[in-house]
């Protein structure tokens, strides 16, 4: 699995907006065959910071993304929007969805 995480720092005339200026890609994105998850979350700390936490099934998955035409229009239409250049952690893991954080297991409520 592909896994990514970016940090945007969005213009702060623009940040409550973000996810309607987002709308379109993630749900585009969401739609790829080989996307196995692609979410926003919005900094606690920095109101104008958003997390995107993006996993693809495998490379041809995360090639296709970047060539998709969703990814090439995000690419003209959300800069306009950040005050600087995203920043990216990009790996390759050997697991296909999330694990259970065993450190924090939460007992059966049954």
């Amino acid at each position: 699995m592909i896994f990514i995480t970016a940090k945007f720092r969005v213009l702060p005339e623009h940040a409550d907006r973000w996810p309607e200026i987002t709308a379109e890609f993630t749900e585009a994105t969401r739609a790829e065959p080989g996307c196995l998850w692609f979410d926003w979350s919005r900094s606690l700390d920095d109101p104008t910071e958003y997390v995107l936490v993006e996993a693809f099934r495998d490379d041809q998955a995360g090639a296709d993304h970047v060539g998709s035409a969703h990814f090439r229009q995000a690419r003209q239409t959300l800069p306009p929007h950040l005050a600087e250049t995203p920043r990216i952690v990009n790996t390759t893991v050997s697991q296909d969805d999330w694990s259970e954080l065993g450190e924090m297991a939460v007992p059966s409520r049954d």
